[in-house]
């Protein structure tokens, strides 16, 4: 059973730094794109980076060059720091990715749980 696990969340003040991580488990063939949304109370969860397999990358306009979007794939790892931090960037975080599975090798999206990133003016 393939899980993704998110860490790193928390509380910071304004203008400070958070990294945070997804890892997968379990028993797969290959990750492809992999992305970090975020849904805030009340809202729709939206992208805020993602990444191919191959490294290339996209951001939303709102955190282009604050955060920073990464991956390991010898570790099957996510990552995201975030940098320079506003009170709007307040939301649950979530990690996605495309992973191969089963005999067939099918693609199947998988979502991790979420972790909470607070921030505070």
């Amino acid at each position: 059973q393939v899980q993704l696990v998110e860490s790193g969340g928390g509380l910071v003040q304004a203008g400070g730094s958070l990294r945070l991580s997804c890892a997968a488990s379990g028993t797969f063939f290959s990750i492809n794109a992999m992305g970090w949304y975020r849904q805030a109370p009340g809202k729709q969860r939206d992208l805020v980076a993602a990444s191919t397999r191959g490294g290339a990358t996209n951001y939303a306009d709102s955190v282009k060059g604050r955060f920073t979007i990464s991956r390991d794939n010898a570790k099957n790892t996510l990552y995201l720091q975030m940098t320079s931090l506003k009170p709007e960037d307040t939301a649950v975080y979530y990690c996605k990715a495309d992973l191969r599975v089963g005999f067939n090798q099918r693609e199947y999206t998988y979502w991790g749980q979420g972790t909470q990133v607070t921030v505070s003016s």
